[in-house]
């Protein structure tokens, strides 16, 4: 039966290196886990993983919640699951899924929520194992998000640096922090270029937005552009402005958030502030596995640049 001894042998490291790389592989450069998971391939040899939870009072088991109604079209989420599951993986760690607010569906050593809205706190802070959100929160818990207010504050100068003339800012009718930021965002952009902000919201459907320009269409002249809060406000915007017969980007331009599926079904494309959804999925189980080994210590906030993706919806830069 193959060992520890033998693994460290084939890779030409210690036999604590390989613990690590099993254990801790956050602590281990990319060379070492390469050289030990390459030895470890070889000589077929599989860490008794049973046996380490047993022995540290684990199950090895994280529960994901997703407390909001997700849209089986748009794989927002299961980019999320990817990055969460990949660095669980890594760390012989397994994933479930739970979409009810339910503490009592099998024991696990910690939580990632995402989807989480002022409501949902209360029952929260009944958890008796780490959490980590993912979205930002003004209650203490440790969490991983993108920088809405970053994001949308430079697709706002974009905006403003094409030549357009109005910027108005389409946003999600949700009393949610990360939605007060996207609109900081804005609102500090257009006062720092001294221009006069208009923001309008909806709920975050295609539909409702669609319907305002329709309903408005005069009152919108051509050298505007919209900076919306959701890929899913922005095709709203652009199906719009195409039935009305407007030029797209020449005449009015659109910017989108998210950048995960949407922005790129669209047509044109959407010009869109795209979060590493992956990056942060991995992010937010690296942050708890930290957590669980520090037993419930506090873990600092971790934020995401986001990228501005350039379509079809936005002129070309002068």
């Amino acid at each position: 039966m193959t060992t520890l001894n033998d693994v460290a042998k084939k890779a030409n490291v210690s036999k604590m290196t390989v613990s690590r790389v099993i254990n801790h592989p956050e602590q281990v450069t990319d060379e070492l886990k390469s050289l030990v998971f390459e030895a470890m391939e070889e000589l077929n040899y599989r860490p008794n993983v049973a046996a380490k939870a047993l022995a540290n009072n684990r199950t090895q088991i994280i529960k994901l919640f997703i407390l909001e109604e997700m849209d089986t079209t748009e794989p927002y989420y299961m980019n999320l699951l990817t990055g969460i599951a990949q660095e669980l993986d890594a760390r012989h760690y397994s994933l479930q899924l739970v979409t009810k607010n339910n503490f009592d569906i099998g024991a696990c050593d910690g939580y990632i929520m995402c989807g989480v809205r002022e409501k949902d706190y209360e029952w929260i802070g009944r958890a008796n194992k780490p959490v980590v959100l993912f979205g930002e929160n003004r209650h203490g818990y440790d969490f991983v998000d993108s920088d809405n207010q970053a994001g949308v504050a430079m697709a706002t100068q974009y905006a403003i640096d094409l030549g357009y003339q109005q910027v108005m800012f389409i946003g999600i009718d949700i009393d949610e922090l990360f939605e007060k930021s996207r609109e900081t965002g804005y609102l500090q952009t257009m006062q720092k270029n001294q221009l006069p902000p208009k923001i309008i919201r909806f709920g975050n459907h295609s539909s409702g937005a669609a319907q305002y320009i329709k309903e408005h269409w005069t009152h919108f002249s051509p050298n505007t552009i919209f900076v919306c809060s959701s890929d899913r406000l922005a095709i709203g915007i652009e199906r719009g402005i195409l039935e009305m017969g407007g030029k797209i980007p020449s005449d009015f331009g659109i910017i989108g958030h998210d950048g995960v599926f949407l922005d790129q079904i669209a047509f044109p494309q959407l010009t869109t502030v795209k979060q590493a959804v992956i990056e942060m999925g991995g992010a937010c189980a690296k942050m708890l596995m930290t957590k669980i080994e520090q037993n419930g210590a506090a873990q600092e906030k971790v934020l995401f640049t986001p990228e501005l993706i350039t379509r079809g919806t936005t002129r070309k830069e002068r």
